[in-house]
């Protein structure tokens, strides 16, 4: 059975959200990021509901260009995301299966972004959104979580029509048979974050109950993944890496995994290679190595994917595993990265579901025929309890064992929502949420996992339709509401 829908206008609403302190990563610093909430209605034979879904715009991800301000970058992301949403109207006007739904939207948005050289990943971001909030109206209409409907395809995804070498399967037939109950939590650690106690300058003390420094973080969750951010500075990254990996060793007793994030940060693959050998081969340094699960994007999105990347892939015989990230921009790019040589992708909501689907079953496809391949879980400082209960619910049903999170970490739990907010959370996912004895909800992590169980049940992620009409409503387009 295959469940076939049409969908009403889109809502868009606005809420502004400040990290608790910097969020370094790449060329930015994030401290203020407007988060969107889209709205619609899914039409399903006789039956329907409201849809919600959410992002939040961080800056200089996207399009990671220095010359622009995160200001004039806010209206390119905003078109993106009106565009793809006034083509979804068109589309879904006529009942169709969510795939066929996805597949006209997906031409249309890629020959837009073509024509008008919007950069993959931003033009896949609106794809995104409307296919996160449409599944979350049908899975409330039809009253089936997303997994099932996944696992029976009943949104009717037809993997050969996006790689033809999956021609004769179906999702089920690559992804786990049911959904992950647990997952690990992998902490970001980024270019500024201070690793002890002593790190935090008065000036930049928080103090707001939670956790600030890594070393804390670990005793406080029982942390044992991490994402190490690199800057591309060999002397400034190796002297960054000895402090963390003391940390690392003095607090989680040696039980650790890491997943190191290049950032685009280095010129090439020869920059990358030089720097890697180099801690290979430091004895202060070889731990770093050793527990590293995956590289991930060292080259610029500009170089990654062209010959010379190939060649430099080739050549390096005991390379660690190198994955694409922000090169993962358009449908395809997974399968020309594992011919250059690299050894998979990222899942991000962002990047879209069906994308993401496909992504997954082509690297389980590949894996099976003895390829390396590795399929990760990561953040773009995902906010609950929208936002990241359906990102979680999809790394569930891919089976993505740890999956960076640092949305628990830069903000101060839900305390920037609404109280009803924060209480149905703790109350429809007392699993995944606690209330903190300061007052505000916050992510519940033992023993460095959360439990998914209740996102698994839910619709798509999250249980209760929440209310998202006391927010700044965005109209006509007009970016300026996004603005602090």
């Amino acid at each position: 059975m295959i469940d076939r829908l049409t969908i009403e206008p889109f809502d868009f609403f606005v809420l502004p959200a400040r990290t608790r302190f910097p969020f370094r990563y790449g060329i930015a610093s994030m401290t203020d990021v407007p988060h969107l909430f889209m709205r619609t209605r899914v039409q399903t034979g006789n039956r329907s509901s409201a849809g919600l879904t959410a992002e939040g715009l961080p800056p200089k991800w996207f399009t990671k260009d220095p010359a622009t301000t995160f200001e004039q970058d806010l209206p390119a992301m905003l078109s993106a995301i009106t565009n793809a949403a006034g083509w979804a109207q068109d589309i879904g006007s006529q009942p169709r299966s969510f795939f066929e739904f996805w597949r006209e939207l997906h031409l249309e948005q890629e020959a837009w972004a073509h024509k008008h050289r919007i950069a993959p990943l931003l033009a896949g971001l609106g794809v995104s959104l409307v296919e996160r909030v449409v599944l979350d109206g049908l899975c409330r209409a039809i009253e089936v979580p997303a997994h099932r409907l996944i696992a029976a395809n009943r949104l009717g995804v037809r993997l050969r029509d996006i790689y033809p070498e999956l021609a004769d399967v179906e999702p089920a037939d690559l992804l786990p048979a049911s959904p992950l109950q647990r997952c690990f939590i992998r902490h970001t650690i980024g270019l500024g974050d201070p690793l002890t106690p002593e790190d935090v300058r008065g000036e930049e003390r928080v103090d707001d109950g939670l956790p600030q420094d890594l070393e804390t973080s670990i005793r406080a969750y029982g942390l044992r993944y991490f994402k190490v951010k690199l800057r591309g500075q060999p002397d400034e990254d190796s002297v960054r890496l000895r402090a963390i990996l003391r940390v690392l060793t003095l607090s989680t007793t040696g039980g650790f995994w890491l997943t190191v994030d290049g950032n685009e940060n280095f010129h090439d693959f020869a920059a990358f290679r030089h720097f890697w050998e180099q801690v290979n081969s430091d004895p202060a340094l070889a731990e770093i190595p050793r527990q590293t699960i995956v590289v991930e994007q060292p080259v610029h999105r500009d170089r990654a994917l062209d010959a010379s990347a190939s060649l430099a892939l080739a050549q390096w015989k005991n390379g660690p595993p190198i994955i694409i990230d922000e090169s993962d921009g358009a449908v395809g790019d997974v399968p020309r990265a594992l011919s250059a040589g690299y050894a998979g992708s990222s899942y991000k909501s962002c990047k879209g579901i069906v994308k993401g689907l496909a992504n997954a079953c082509l690297l389980a496809a590949r894996q099976t025929r003895g390829q390396r391949c590795v399929l990760t879980g990561e953040d773009l400082c995902t906010l609950g309890p929208v936002a990241l209960q359906q990102d979680l619910a999809m790394m569930a049903i891919l089976g993505i064992e740890h999956v960076e999170r640092n949305g628990h970490h830069y903000y101060r739990g839900l305390s920037m929502l609404p109280r009803e907010w924060q209480r149905s959370a703790v109350e429809s996912h007392p699993d995944l949420y606690a209330d903190h004895p300061l007052g505000f909800a916050r992510l519940r992590i033992s023993d460095g996992t959360v439990d998914l169980s209740s996102a698994n049940a839910a619709p798509f992620g999250v249980a209760p339709l929440l209310d998202v009409s006391g927010f700044a409503r965005l109209a006509n387009s007009d970016a300026n509401v996004l603005k602090f």
